[in-house]
C-alpha cells in the first residue's frame, strides 16, 4: 500500500508500513543479526557526523530530475553504506530546503534553526515537503525554521534501489479477491518470491537499507545542516525512524513530534503487527460506508452501511467481469477505495464515482481508479516498493512458511476482508527474502535522558492503529500523547483540526506541552457531499 502520512505530507511521495496484532509471532529467522548499536557502527555514524559537520550541504538550484519548484533549493549529504566501515563505499542522500521566512502575522520572528521531516513509507520521499510552509498551517513554523526534507537511502536519487523493471508496474485491470482460491495463493507466491530475487539479484548492497542506518543516516544529516540538537516531525514509518533515532541518539534530540506514531514494540516490527492494521482499515471502511448511506440523498448508494457494502460489492463484481476503459478492475477499485480509508476527503469524490457508475457513467471512477500511465510515476512506485520491502524485510524476522501466513489471514479475512490479502501481498517477499534478518531495536527512553516530545494520534486511524501511539507513549519517557478523537484521518499534524495545530506549534515554537501527559481534541469536521452538480470531471480525475 502505498499513502501520504500527513497533511503536510501531501507534497511528497509516501507510503504507509503494514503492522499486526493477532497472530503469533514468528520466530527469529536463523542466522539473524544482532540489533543495536554496537561499537564499531556508533563510531562510524560518529565520525561521519563529524565529516558532515565540516562539509555542510551546499544548497543550490535542484537538479532537473528532480521536477522540483523554483521556491526549493538542494544539496547533498554523504553517509556510509555501513556505518561499520566509515571508509567504504559512500553514498549521497538528496536534501531539500526552503529557508525561514523570519515573518508571521506582520511580525519579525526570529530563526531557530532546522526543521527536518520525514513522511513515512517505508520508501517515502521528502523532498517535496518544505513546500508546506505555504500552507496557512505551517507558515509560523516556517517562519521561525528552516524546512528542510531529504530522499531517504534508497528514495529518489539517494541511492535509489529497484527490485523490477517499472514497466511491468500500471497494468490493469487486476484482481483483489478478499477470500483468495488455492490457485490465486500460488500465483502470488510465484510473484513474491520472483520479486524477492529481483530485489536481490538488483541490488547487491541490499542489506544495508534499514531503519537502523535511517536513524544513523539522520544524525549525519543534522550534523550537516550545523545543528547541534535535532528538531524533527516523522509521520507514519517516519515516527518509527524517529523513536530509533530518539534510543540511539537521546542527547541530540532537541524536539520531537511523532505524527501517526507506530507501534515501536521488537514483537511488533514487522509481522506481528501486520493484522491489526487490516482489523483497522475494516473498522475505517465501516466509518465511510457509515457516512456515505448518512447522505444517500445525494448518492443513492443505500440508507445504512451494510446497503452501500452491497452497492460496492455489484460494482466490484461488475468490473471482473467488465473492467471499467478496459483498465479498473476489482483491484484498481480497491486501491482507489483504499485511499478513502487513509483521508475522509477522499470520501465525497469516492462516493460521487460509485454512485456514477452505478448510474451507467464509469468515467468517474476510470479517472480516479486508472493505473498511472506516465513513465516517471512509474519508476517513483516501483522505487518506493522496492524501498518499503528492503528496509521491511531487512528490519526483521518473518515466517517463511507461507502456510503461517494463510492460517493467520484466512481467519482474520473473516472478519476483516477489506484489507487482509491486499496487505499480505504487500508483504509476501519478505518470507522469500535471502538476506540476513536483524531484531528489532528494543525502543524505550529512560526518564530525564531526552526532551520532552509530542505525539499526536487519530483515535481511528487504520494506517497506524491507536495502540500504536499509546505504545509508543509508554516507551518514550517525557512524551505528551494528543488524541484526535472520533477521527481517523491519517496524519493529523498541520491538517484541519486547529486544536491539534495548536498544540503542534506551542511545542515546535515555544517548546510548551500540555500539563498532562495526554490531552485531546474533537474531531475535525466530517467532509461535505459532492452530489452530480459538484466539481467537473477533470478535477474528479486530478485526485
Amino acid at each position: 500500500m502505498r499513502a501520504a502520512a500527513s497533511a503536510s505530507a501531501r507534497y511528497a511521495a509516501a507510503g504507509s508500513l503494514v503492522l499486526a496484532a493477532f497472530a503469533a509471532g514468528p520466530a527469529p529467522a536463523a542466522g539473524a543479526l544482532p540489533a543495536g548499536p554496537d561499537d564499531a557502527r556508533a563510531r562510524g555514524t560518529a565520525l561521519a557526523a563529524e565529516r558532515a559537520a565540516a562539509a555542510g550541504i551546499r544548497f543550490g538550484a535542484c537538479p532537473a530530475e528532480e521536477s522540483l519548484p523554483e521556491a526549493l533549493t538542494c544539496g547533498t549529504v554523504t553517509v556510509p553504506l555501513d556505518y561499520a566501515d566509515p571508509d567504504g563505499k559512500k553514498i549521497k542522500l538528496t536534501v531539500s530546503r526552503v529557508k525561514a521566512t523570519g515573518k508571521a502575522g506582520g511580525k519579525k520572528v526570529a530563526r531557530q534553526g532546522s526543521f527536518v521531516f520525514n513522511p513515512g513509507g517505508p520508501g517515502g520521499n521528502g523532498m517535496y515537503f518544505p513546500l508546506a510552509g505555504m500552507m496557512p498551517e505551517w507558515k509560523r513554523i516556517g517562519a521561525a525554521y528552516d524546512l528542510v526534507g531529504y530522499a531517504p537511502r534508497g528514495v529518489g536519487r539517494s541511492a535509489p534501489l529497484s527490485c523490477r523493471d517499472p514497466k511491468q508496474l500500471g497494468k490493469g485491470p487486476t484482481l483483489a479477491p478478499t477470500h483468495p482460491s488455492e490457485s490465486y495463493k500460488k500465483e502470488r507466491i510465484a510473484r513474491a518470491k520472483s520479486y524477492a530475487r529481483g530485489c536481490a539479484e538488483r541490488n547487491p548492497d541490499l542489506e544495508h537499507f534499514t531503519t537502523l542506518n535511517n536513524a544513523r543516516d539522520l544524525d549525519v544529516l543534522r550534523a550537516a545542516l550545523g545543528e547541534q540538537r535535532l528538531t524533527y516531525m516523522g509521520a507514519s514509518y517516519g515516527t518509527y525512524i524517529g523513536a530509533v533515532y530518539a534510543t540511539l541518539f537521546p542527547s541530540h534530540v532537541r524536539r520531537m513530534v511523532f505524527d501517526s506514531a507506530v507501534d515501536p514494540s521488537p514483537g511488533r516490527v514487522w509481522y506481528r503487527n501486520n493484522m491489526a492494521q487490516s482489523a483497522a482499515f475494516e473498522r475505517r471502511w465501516a466509518d465511510f460506508r457509515t457516512w456515505v448511506a448518512e447522505h444517500d440523498d445525494t448518492y443513492g448508494l443505500g440508507r445504512t452501511a451494510e446497503a452501500v457494502r452491497r452497492s460496492y460489492e455489484e460494482v466490484r463484481a461488475q468490473l471482473a467481469h467488465t473492467p471499467a476503459g478496459k483498465k479498473v478492475g476489482p483491484g484498481e477499485l480497491q486501491s482507489a477505495f483504499l485511499q478513502a480509508g487513509y483521508y475522509d476527503d477522499y470520501w465525497p469524490i469516492r462516493a460521487l464515482a460509485l454512485s456514477e457508475y452505478r448510474a451507467g457513467n464509469p468515467e468517474p471512477l476510470i479517472g480516479q481508479a486508472a493505473p498511472v500511465a506516465s513513465p516517471v510515476a512509474a519508476k517513483e512506485n516501483e522505487n518506493a516498493g522496492a524501498v518499503y520491502t528492503a528496509v521491511e524485510c531487512n528490519d526483521a524476522p518473518w515466517p517463511e512458511d507461507f502456510r503461517v501466513w494463510d492460517r493467520d489471514n484466512t481467519r482474520l479475512a473473516r472478519v476483516a476482508p477489506f484489507e487482509t490479502w491486499d496487505n499480505v501481498w504487500t508483504n509476501l517477499p519478505c518470507a522469500y527474502w535471502s538476506g540476513p534478518r536483524q531484531q528489532p531495536l528494543d525502543v524505550r527512553t529512560l526518564p530525564g535522558a531526552l526532551p520532552p516530545t509530542l505525539i499526536l494520534a487519530a483515535e481511528r486511524d487504520a494506517a497506524t492503529p491507536y495502540a500504536g501511539a499509546k505504545e509508543m507513549h509508554r516507551r518514550i519517557a517525557g512524551s505528551v500523547l494528543v488524541t484526535e478523537r472520533d477521527a481517523g484521518t491519517h496524519g493529523v499534524g498541520g491538517g484541519p483540526n486547529a486544536c491539534v495545530n495548536g498544540h503542534l506549534d506551542a511545542y515546535v515554537l515555544d517548546g510548551r506541552l500540555p500539563e498532562r501527559r495526554s490531552a485531546s481534541c474533537a474531531a475535525h469536521a466530517a467532509p461535505t457531499p459532492l452530489g452530480s452538480g459538484g466539481p467537473p470531471e477533470k478535477a474528479l480525475r486530478a485526485r
